[in-house]
């Protein structure tokens, strides 16, 4: 890729990560790189519309909706799926997600959640650290031992937290039993005091593995975690029926099949 548009990215990156509007001067020093610079692909990147320059600085800019929503269409998200995690979260009181594994990479492709939600919660797009994420071991779950020992083996398999398991032969138990009840859960593997639930999707429409996820509190998880997970089952059904029905068909078929290893 060339420095310049490598360097682009960075700085669209670092202006998404930011709570508030960015100054040029400060994402010259988180880049590492000169202010003469940072001002060109700024000024790049806003007359594009990727960002926007405001008084304090820098923020993403009206493009970026678009994008998303190309994304999505791509994607073959139906405006369903978000009103079905919508309504989930108000009935479980937990954020919910949708997530998916398609061409050796985890994503969550969709979420309901709170503006500034006690779980911390998940952003859309690539998830790398799908060994910590109860979405990430029911997909993970569903590959064949080499497909998932190629994902943990490009992830790393990070300790995000004490709690995270690091040990692909130990990750490897907890997904037998995940296919065996047909749920995942992790507790302060991803987050101190955040512990999610997730179930697969069943028949995805003959594509890949999905899964609807819920992140709660620990206090939460411990007072409703059988209430919030037969929640997780019914939108797991729902979201397979719009499976069925190819409304839920994310990008193309894969060629990895779910295995029992």
């Amino acid at each position: 890729m060339p420095q310049s548009v490598d360097r682009a990215l960075d700085v669209l990156d670092a202006v998404a990560a930011s709570d508030g509007p960015v100054p040029a001067k400060v994402l010259a020093r988180q880049l590492g790189c000169g202010l003469s610079t940072v001002y060109d692909l700024l000024g790049t990147l806003t007359a594009r519309g990727h960002l926007v320059r405001g008084s304090g600085g820098y923020t993403l800019g009206y493009r970026v909706p678009s994008l998303h929503s190309a994304f999505q269409r791509q994607m073959r998200m139906d405006e369903r799926v978000h009103e079905l995690l919508a309504r989930v979260r108000r009935a479980a009181g937990a954020d919910t997600y949708f997530s998916t594994y398609r061409d050796g990479d985890i994503a969550v492709l969709a979420g309901a959640a709170a503006s500034h939600p006690a779980t911390g919660g998940f952003s859309v797009g690539r998830d790398t650290d799908g060994h910590a994420t109860a979405h990430g071991k029911v997909l993970l779950a569903a590959l064949p031992r080499a497909a998932r020992l190629r994902y943990l083996s490009d992830s790393g398999m990070r300790a995000i937290t004490p709690r995270t398991i690091t040990s692909p032969e130990r990750l490897d138990l907890e997904l037998r039993q995940v296919r065996r009840s047909g749920v995942a859960v992790e507790v302060e593997e991803c987050a101190p005091g955040v512990a999610c639930i997730a179930v697969p999707v069943p028949g995805a429409g003959g594509g890949p593995a999905q899964a609807v996820s819920a992140a709660l509190p620990l206090a939460d998880f411990h007072r409703r975690r059988h209430q919030v997970t037969e929640v997780m089952r019914h939108v797991a059904a729902e979201a397979g029926k719009l499976a069925d029905s190819g409304t839920l068909l994310v990008g193309k078929p894969t060629v990895e099949r779910p295995g029992t290893a």
